[in-house]
């Protein structure tokens, strides 16, 4: 079942409000909930897209796939597993950090968000200027 893009972007924006709803009252401090709480709905969201991600590169394996066509979608697909696993860590760290958890120098809980934002703009670099279809 393939959702619409009305859909996809409801399910979006349905889990940001909720995130940042959550967000505020514990910022507001009205909530004492912890910080790996507030980010379930980014989390939820991201083992949806992930899931859905990992089942389009799984069909790539299924008999009968020609990989002359679209090869470079599997490298795209890679690097979008790739990000969202950035995403996850950085994540994981903030909210460690967040309820000290851990020592963590504050710039070593953003390097897989540097390294996201770094890869990010490189892709973007490539798209721009050396994709020409």
């Amino acid at each position: 079942m393939r959702m619409s893009l009305a859909q996809r972007v409801l399910l979006t924006w349905l889990f940001t409000l909720l995130f940042l709803i959550m967000l505020v009252l514990k910022l507001d401090e009205k909530a004492p909930w912890n910080w790996f709480l507030i980010f379930i709905p980014v989390w939820i969201f991201d083992t949806i897209l992930l899931v859905l991600l990992i089942v389009k590169m799984a069909g790539r394996c299924k008999s009968g796939f020609d990989p002359r066509h679209g090869s470079h979608n599997i490298k795209k697909k890679a690097w979008y597993l790739i990000a969202m696993l950035l995403k996850l860590a950085f994540c994981l760290a903030l909210c460690a950090k967040l309820e000290q958890f851990t020592t963590m120098n504050l710039s070593y809980v953003f390097i897989p968000l540097w390294a996201l934002l770094a890869g990010a703009l490189t892709e973007l670099g490539y798209n721009v200027f050396f994709v020409r279809d």
